[in-house]
């Protein structure tokens, strides 16, 4: 009896550590298996651990890694692809009919309005110059991370050919649009004057819109702004709307838009076939040009200047700033004076941009497939060094048939005699290669050590080397 109640005994025992060391096993595998996949994520990615608000930015906008498209989406994809090049008449069938919308994905002074102007003359395209200007100015002074949503909002209507959405916000008090005049009569009565760059605009002033077009829709070629506005009177929102229906390809170029992610939701949405390239230039050259329009880009520099702490919500490294501390104020005698002061709030701003441009360079360095297939960069140099093989590329990706007229255009526009004009916002034939390495000459040395130590990291992952000692 007394040996049956030790054998119970030991049993009990054995049993008790037995459940202990499973336990301890399944809590200790999974720690040393997370372990070891975070120390080969550490390796592979050591970018990542100098960005440590990456994964809290891309939770904001409910950023998911998915390994791989659902069936459904993955056929929509590969038809896609198969009808890309098939034109733009727009009467086939499947997702290859579908209507594409192409977001130009860029900052202030990158190119962006010239990469523009390529899918404004195509004539499958219905092209809508900066529409989210009017927004800005609407709700200045907003910060520009506090406005993504309400222009992703913007982006989703225009896209579906909705203008009325601009009622919202077109004419308000302020700057007038670089382009031309604002709309009379305010938002109540908007039309086709004050929008989308509409002086120039191939849609707004070509027939059936305007009937005494100075050229037809077909011609390649820029538009004479004046003569637009003498023979083309406006139109309602309704007409122009009409128009946009009938267009295979919408494309919207904007500059507001901080951050790649804010797009993310679009890219996934069903009823959008949204495809974003995004425009890169060389940091120095657009601090270069940012300095010659400083008076024009003041306002939406603070914008940009403003989220800077939403931006960086942890406390950041010591920065060196893009002007000198005299120049701040920080030494006895008079502050800074306003040309200075104008210098600050660019070269802050450029520093969120920048910041920005990691970000997004960060997210689509190992995309999923779905957002692979849907999203390309373009650096201004390439586009500029090799105008045909890059336009080319960007028609394909926008599923576009490329006109012999084209390419043509591409090439007159980058081999100008001249580099810049007294208009920095008027687009026109230019020596873009020469534009390509003017900061040299224009920035000082200390300004351009200054730019690379504030956009260093992004210029690396766009193989843009660093000056030597000199700055140069």
């Amino acid at each position: 009896m007394k040996g049956r109640r030790r054998w119970r005994g030991q049993r009990r025992r054995f049993a008790v550590v037995l459940v202990l060391y499973t336990l301890l096993l399944l809590l200790l595998v999974p720690y040393v298996l997370d372990y070891g996949a975070r120390r080969g994520r550490a390796d592979e990615e050591p970018l990542l651990r100098r960005c440590p608000s990456l994964e809290e930015a891309l939770s904001e906008w409910g950023w998911e890694q998915r390994q791989a498209l659902e069936p459904q989406e993955e056929e929509e994809e590969e038809e896609d692809g198969g009808g890309a090049s098939r034109g733009a008449a727009g009467n086939g069938s499947g997702a290859a009919a579908r209507k594409r919308h192409i977001y130009l994905h860029a900052t202030w002074r990158t190119g962006s309005s010239f990469l523009g102007e390529l899918f404004n003359q195509h004539p499958d395209v219905f092209y809508l110059y900066e529409p989210m200007w009017h927004l800005w100015q609407a709700l200045y002074p907003g910060d520009a991370l506090s406005l993504q949503g309400a222009l992703r909002d913007m982006v989703r209507a225009l896209f579906r050919c909705d203008f009325s959405v601009l009622r919202l916000y077109a004419a308000p008090p302020g700057p007038r649009d670089p382009l031309g005049p604002a709309a009379p009569g305010g938002g109540g009565n908007l039309t086709t004057a004050g929008i989308f760059g509409w002086r120039t605009n191939k849609v707004i002033c070509s027939a059936p819109l305007c009937p005494a077009a100075p050229r037809p829709r077909q011609e390649i070629g820029l538009i004479d702004g004046a003569a637009c506005e003498e023979r083309c009177p406006p139109r309602a929102l309704r007409e122009l709307e009409a128009e946009c229906r009938k267009y295979p390809v919408v494309v919207i170029k904007d500059v507001r838009l901080l951050e790649l992610g804010a797009l993310l939701p679009l890219l996934r949405e069903p009823g959008l076939n949204l495809r974003v390239i995004q425009l890169f230039r060389d940091p120095r050259a657009v601090h270069n040009s940012r300095l010659k329009a400083k008076q024009a880009l003041l306002r939406e520099s603070i914008q940009v200047l403003r989220s800077r702490h939403r931006a960086e919500p942890r406390a950041p490294p010591p920065r060196q700033h893009l002007l000198p501390p005299a120049l701040l104020g920080a030494g006895r005698g008079p502050g800074p004076g306003p040309q200075h002061r104008a210098e600050f709030f660019l070269s802050g701003a450029l520093e969120v941009i920048c910041q920005a441009w990691l970000r997004d360079l960060l997210l689509a360095r190992r995309p999923p497939p779905w957002l692979r297939r849907r999203y390309t960069q373009l650096r201004y140099e390439d586009l500029v060094q090799e105008p045909r093989a890059q336009l080319r590329r960007l028609l394909r990706f926008a599923g576009l048939p490329v006109p012999p007229a084209m390419e043509a255009f591409v090439v007159n526009m980058t081999r100008g005699s001249a580099y810049s004009s007294d208009r920095p916002f008027l687009i026109s034939a230019r020596d873009a290669r020469e534009a390509i390495h003017a900061w040299r000459e224009r920035l000082s040395r200390q300004q351009v050590r200054q730019v690379e130590a504030a956009c260093g990291e992004a210029m690396s992952l766009l193989a843009y080397p660093l000056s030597g000692g000199d700055g140069r």
